[in-house]
């Protein structure tokens, strides 16, 4: 965590000099005034100086971007990142052309990028971010297919009398089929299990 101690005539002067040495606004430090100053007989017999000390705050946005930079080019998929959003809910849409590589077998890389991301930024955040990695609209396209599939096993479900239980998604996914099936009076859902491997279930109402 990048700090300085910066010294002026006022207090304000101090916190000025100390923004200048750490190239940032007040609004992403840490100011703490260790002396207010004196101004001494005429402004100059028995003056001080105030001191403060700025500490450098660590934006979780730039941690996690720093973070999938790193990861994609040890995986040998270099990237560019778009940030959308702002406060608790943000997006990184990445491109690239071996951006396969990140997406993985049904998004399964994506999905752990995603999650270690949000690891990564929550340790430097204030309040709980929720963080969505999306590459070439593949989110989107995840949930058409999660949305026809859940109409597929609720049929499935209704037609044999039993319980369907799907493969272990994240809590997002498990939102798409839980709306996608949720008008639909035959069958009830409900996740079950604990992450990593929490898991939704469809069943037909007796």
């Amino acid at each position: 965590m990048k700090q300085v101690t910066a010294t002026g005539q006022t207090v304000e002067e101090a916190v000025k000099s100390a923004l200048a040495q750490l190239q940032t606004t007040e609004e992403r430090t840490e100011i703490t005034i260790v002396d207010e100053g004196k101004k001494g007989i005429f402004g100059i017999f028995g003056s001080r100086p105030a001191i403060v000390k700025a500490v450098l705050k660590i934006d979780p946005i730039e941690e996690g971007k720093k973070f999938l930079l790193d990861v994609s080019e040890k995986m040998g998929a270099a990237i560019e990142i778009e940030v959308i959003g702002s406060g608790r809910n943000i997006e990184f849409i990445l491109t690239g052309e071996k951006i396969a590589l990140l997406i993985g077998k049904r998004g399964q890389t994506l999905n752990s990028l995603q999650y270690l991301t949000q690891l990564v930024m929550n340790r430097y955040s204030e309040q709980y971010i929720n963080v969505l990695l999306d590459a070439e609209d593949y989110r989107k396209r995840r949930n058409d297919t999660l949305i026809q599939l859940a109409g597929r096993l609720a049929q499935k479900a209704i037609k044999t009398g039993q319980t369907v239980t799907l493969e272990p998604m994240p809590s997002y996914e498990r939102k798409v089929i839980h709306t996608a099936l949720a008008d639909n009076k035959r069958i009830k859902t409900y996740s079950n299990g604990n992450d990593p491997h929490r898991h939704l279930v469809i069943t037909p109402v007796k």
